[in-house]
């Protein structure tokens, strides 16, 4: 059990001993009118990192991003990509290419001529630029497509040319800006597959903002947690799903099963969490000695972390009664909504293969490990 308070980490970097990184985002500041876009945002992305930057609308991560590709300036603090500063300099002369969520490709071009586009507006030799584009196809698997015009072409296949596009330019990084958000769902489970071997077979350095939650997981290797222009937490997807620093970052990446109320004393090497609603009774948890009893604060819980039974469980591990409500069953799991005291529902889960033999009605317990869950305070 870890203890966290509600205040964000706005910083973010490697250890001292780390090679240089591709991208040093050092404090900047963004301002809308008198609204802090960007507030004070720093981090550091590794060359062949896919770092993404996860938060909900307002969050200041599309500004953060516009900033590396400069299309806006920050009113402090500087951008190095690859240890020079970008301070000044225009977007087209910056090494990054940016991929638009509407893949911005010109519908009067075939797919070899948008891949092109940008080396002959470089003025590359016509020989160079049929190998260079040829490569990039061949890469994101489009080749024989490339006399299609983007109407002719399916939405994952529209997003790949946008893709080639960035990957023909051999940039130092690419930019996503939600790149998957055009796609169905079923597409954009398996594109996330997809970008995520190009980006390893390619070696590239990838900055990806997006609010999905599980588009993030499954594509990056560290994750920023981005809300009200600040950076709340960074690290790997398993690290800022298992180990949120703060209540927001705990229900942004996923549900979580909450209690409010006051923590009470240590006892056994263990505090009493007294929930809030008197029909709930207190059970122990385990969190740093040096909290003092009585202050505010709520517990969370993942639904996986939840088990269920029928008998209360001979544990020492705490146990809450409760009626189950609702068995919703989802393809890959099933859920189950547990009424724990008054008016919470409490959410467990099981593979779908795992159906508990459970109906809406039926008296149970829920219990889970000491260590597990978090304890937020206000």
């Amino acid at each position: 059990m870890a203890i966290f308070s509600t205040s964000p980490l706005i910083t973010s970097g490697h250890s001292v001993s780390s090679p240089a990184p591709t991208i040093d985002i050092r404090a900047i500041v963004r301002n809308h009118g008198s609204v802090a876009a960007v507030d004070h945002v720093s981090f550091q992305v590794q060359r062949g990192e896919f770092f993404s930057i996860l938060g909900p609308s307002g969050a200041g991560k599309t500004s953060v991003l516009r900033i590396v590709a400069g299309f806006e300036d920050p009113d402090a603090g500087d951008v190095l990509i690859d240890g020079r500063s970008m301070l000044g300099v225009p977007p087209n002369r910056r090494p990054v290419n940016l991929v638009f969520q509407s893949y911005a490709l010109f519908p009067h071009l075939t797919v070899f001529e948008n891949v092109a586009f940008g080396l002959k507006m470089r003025r590359v030799p016509a020989s160079l630029i049929d190998e260079h584009v040829r490569q990039a196809l061949t890469m994101v698997k489009l080749v024989g497509k490339e006399g299609r015009k983007p109407a002719q072409l399916s939405g994952g296949e529209q997003q790949r040319v946008a893709l080639a596009r960035a990957l023909v330019n051999k940039p130092a990084v690419v930019l996503l800006d939600e790149p998957l958000a055009a796609l169905d769902q079923q597409l954009r489970q398996a594109m996330q597959v997809e970008l995520k071997s190009i980006q390893e077979q390619a070696g590239l350095t990838c900055v990806c903002v997006t609010h999905h939650q599980e588009e993030a997981m499954m594509m990056s290797d560290r994750i920023a947690v981005m809300h009200q222009g600040r950076m709340w937490q960074v690290g790997t997807p398993r690290e800022v799903y298992e180990n949120p620093r703060t209540l927001f970052v705990s229900r942004f990446l996923g549900v979580s099963n909450e209690l409010p109320g006051r923590v009470g004393e240590a006892v056994e090497g263990a505090h009493l969490f007294q929930p809030a609603d008197d029909l709930v009774p207190g059970f122990p948890v385990r969190i740093g000695p040096e909290v003092s009893a009585g202050r505010p604060a709520t517990w969370s819980l993942r639904p996986e972390q939840l088990r269920m039974s029928r008998e209360r469980p001979a544990t020492q591990d705490p146990v809450l009664p409760g009626v189950l409500e609702k068995v919703l069953f989802a393809g890959s799991e099933t859920k189950y909504l547990v009424r724990v005291g008054r008016d919470r529902l409490w959410e467990a889960r099981t593979s779908g293969a795992m159906q508990l033999p459970y109906t809406s009605g039926d008296p149970v317990f829920l219990h889970w490990a000491l260590g597990d869950g978090r304890v937020f305070f206000e």
